[in-house]
């Protein structure tokens, strides 16, 4: 199987859904790095794979500048590992807000249950 030499911004909107301002973006942002030939933007595999964990880190809720952190470590010492421990201290902090939320949104939920009750009940005395 012969490994993909490049890809086009065109290629890479399509297959990720996604606008060529937001790839402009991320280029701008210097999370992406294309080679240039004339006015045509060639994105590597490597910028491909940068591309999709940028992507999955904005899904799950890490701002730009932890993806950032988080996709510069695999350069750096202490590479791959540090990348994942980091990664993972990510994933769980997040877990913790995203539960927090869940909490307080429940919470809310059964205090307006609460609440709806009582105007019900008012409502029925009123009658």
């Amino acid at each position: 199987m012969t490994k993909r030499r490049y890809y086009t911004i065109s290629e890479l909107t399509a297959e990720f859904g996604i606008t060529t301002r937001t790839l402009r973006f991320y280029e701008d942002e210097k999370l992406l790095n294309p080679e240039r030939q004339a006015r045509k933007r060639l994105y590597t595999p490597r910028d491909r794979t940068r591309l999709k964990l940028i992507l999955r880190g904005k899904r799950l809720g890490f701002s730009l500048a932890e993806v950032r952190e988080i996709i510069e470590m695999y350069d750096h010492a202490p590479g791959e590992r540090g990348q994942l421990e980091k990664l993972q201290g990510r994933i769980a902090e997040r877990q913790a807000e995203l539960e927090q939320k869940q909490k307080d949104i429940l919470e809310t939920l059964e205090e307006l249950n609460q609440v709806n009750v009582s105007v019900q009940q008012r409502l029925n005395e009123l009658k």
